[in-house]
């Protein structure tokens, strides 16, 4: 009896061993556990998200610092802010990005060493599309707390007399931040009771050695090219540097990885002042942003990210075939682009920025707009902002601007009288009063809000398809040893430049829109109460095209490497590897 026979007698003796299944083994338990572990996570990003427009009304800051503060980068000489309370903010958002960094490189590649073959697609699809629950519950959580005045419980809230739709509210940002840091705590408990190891992947790796040793030197010889990507390294040069090294001359791997960071850099952008995006452009308050984004966007996500998932794992997909099915999606993705700048809504009209006092002109610079003759004797201050709302449509930064001179005084809602300049802008016959609060928006721009809502909805599912395509294509074109390592680079990647400098040059660009800025107690400048809606439109939605185009010219550029690779001898390898494992796994 060779040798090849008595494997096969040993491995089929131990496979006839009927073992009595477990309802709940380790496998299962880690999963759920890490499920648990990425809801909290989303809850604790999107609250963090959320919240931004909030901060920086609480702390008269900028888009750009907000940004800073978002990305958890360290302060500088920053202290024009009226309070510093704000790097409390800070430092716990980067606490809460050290924690998070290892779930994900870990967690993925557990579940590709320990998952049946081919099922980690699916499994990780599964991970994605459960985590949006995390997503779902932070939005509407969001929704709740921006209702609420930040200073709930501490004034009295009859005295408040702005709206959540003023651009001055804030919202209590704090109430999500205390719930997702509570959620975060409990859903580390699981991890202390988790075996280090499970048995399941040391029976791979035993059967898959032995058949390893039995393979002839020709067929070796094509694995290991396969495996170690061209590189001749040995299984001694473990170390840290010379496996850093492994992974940084790989093509693929800095293809995929490149492509994974524009991806997320694009997304994460907007998605970093969508709230303040859908407030100014289209006149709803942060409150009911959250609310529609929760329900209707982010399902679409969860939705295509399953379905990718099973989608690779229904007809196994190979690598190049995965290339090519990113390659659609992201095409379908730019496709949508062009519609978003078609949805862009006119700047309303405001006396002082966008027309004259007098409200029959237009200006052209929102600087220095000439008092009228309705309100230059009011003595009014112009860097005041408690915007009304006149029955002409027009909305002026102040009553005392509008030229108003009497008020019905704390009886809400509060109503101005008498006010001169909605006289002179032809509307005589109507009356000539006003009310806080900003005029609202046109009912075309509210209709193209819902049309974004669809476009969105349908665009993100397009591109989640291949939220799991990403995550295996790293770990197929490393060595097996060195995926978590890889993940883990990948994710240190994306999170330094992606999700540290991506939600500042965001937030920089969007300052640039600003026409009116709030001035502190400091006298210094504070937050944007009011943006170019036209600008601020093409800058978001320009910035945004612009991450769409690079991933297309990268991923035909990955085809072609992936094809030279696996042309000939390479393609032999890739089968003889497959059937390799497949049989260990047949054996385990």
């Amino acid at each position: 009896m060779d040798q090849n026979q008595c494997l096969n007698k040993t491995t089929g003796t131990q496979s006839s061993k009927k073992k009595k299944p477990r309802c709940c083994d380790g496998f299962k338990m880690f999963l759920a556990a890490l499920t648990f572990a990425n809801i909290s996570k989303s809850i604790g990003g999107v609250i963090m998200k959320s919240s931004i427009i909030h901060i920086e009304r609480r702390f008269e800051i900028s888009s750009a610092l907000s940004g800073v503060i978002d990305g958890g980068f360290e302060i500088g000489c920053e202290k024009d802010s009226g309070s510093y309370m704000w790097i409390y903010v800070l430092m716990g958002n980067m606490l809460r990005g050290i924690g998070e960094t290892p779930i994900m490189p870990l967690g993925m590649a557990y579940i590709d060493d320990f998952a049946k073959d081919g099922h980690s697609s699916f499994y990780a699809g599964i991970l994605g599309a459960v985590s949006m629950i995390g997503i779902i519950f932070a939005f509407v959580l969001g929704s709740l707390s921006a209702r609420l005045y930040v200073d709930v419980g501490y004034v009295d809230l009859s005295s408040i007399t702005i709206t959540p739709k003023d651009s001055r509210w804030v919202g209590a940002w704090w109430l999500g931040l205390l719930v997702s840091g509570l959620l975060c705590i409990i859903s580390s408990v699981p991890f202390f009771f988790l075996p280090k190891s499970l048995n399941t992947s040391q029976e791979k790796r035993k059967v898959s050695i032995s058949l390893h040793v039995l393979k002839t030197n020709g067929e070796s010889n094509q694995t290991e090219n396969l495996t170690n990507d061209g590189q001749n390294v040995t299984k001694s040069d473990t170390g840290f540097f010379q496996s850093l090294k492994t992974i940084l001359i790989n093509p693929l791997y800095i293809m995929v990885m490149l492509l994974t960071l524009i991806q997320f850099s694009g997304f994460i952008g907007f998605f970093s002042y969508a709230i303040k995006y859908i407030e100014q452009q289209h006149g709803f308050s942060a409150s009911e942003a959250n609310f529609a984004l929760g329900l209707i966007n982010i399902p679409s996500v969860a939705v295509g990210m399953f379905t990718g998932g099973y989608i690779i794992k229904k007809f196994r997909l190979t690598m190049v075939e995965i290339a090519k099915f990113m390659l659609f999606t992201s095409f379908i993705s730019l496709l949508f682009q062009p519609i978003y700048f078609f949805l862009i809504c006119e700047t309303k009209p405001v006396a002082g920025l966008t027309l004259n006092y007098d409200g029959n002109n237009t200006v052209g610079s929102h600087v220095g707009v000439p008092l009228s003759y309705c309100n230059s004797d009011c003595n009014c201050d112009e860097n005041q902002w408690e915007p009304v709302c006149g029955n002409n449509g027009i909305t002026y930064m102040s009553p005392c601007l509008a030229g108003c001179k009497s008020s019905s005084g704390n009886k809400k809602p509060i109503v101005f009288y008498n006010c001169s300049c909605v006289e002179v802008t032809g509307f005589q016959n109507r009356n000539d009063s006003v009310h806080l609060g900003e005029c609202p928006r046109e009912d075309h721009c509210k209709s193209k809000y819902y049309i974004l809502l669809v476009v969105q909805a349908v665009n993100y599912f397009c591109s989640s398809l291949v939220h799991t395509a990403y995550f295996l294509l790293i770990v197929r074109t490393v060595q097996p040893e060195l995926k978590s390592l890889a993940l883990g680079f990948q994710t240190l990647v994306i999170r330094s430049i992606g999700g540290l400098l991506t939600p500042i040059y965001f937030g920089a660009m969007i300052d640039t829109t600003c026409i009116k800025w709030s001035i502190n107690n400091c006298g210094k400048r504070g937050s944007c109460r009011m943006y170019d809606s036209l600008l601020l439109g093409k800058t978001v939605w320009g910035l945004s095209s612009a991450f769409r185009f690079p991933p297309i010219f990268l991923l035909i550029a990955t085809i072609f490497l992936m094809r030279r690779k696996y042309e000939g001898n390479d393609t032999k390898a890739l089968e003889n590897g497959r059937k390799v494992m497949d049989e260990a796994n047949l054996e385990t």
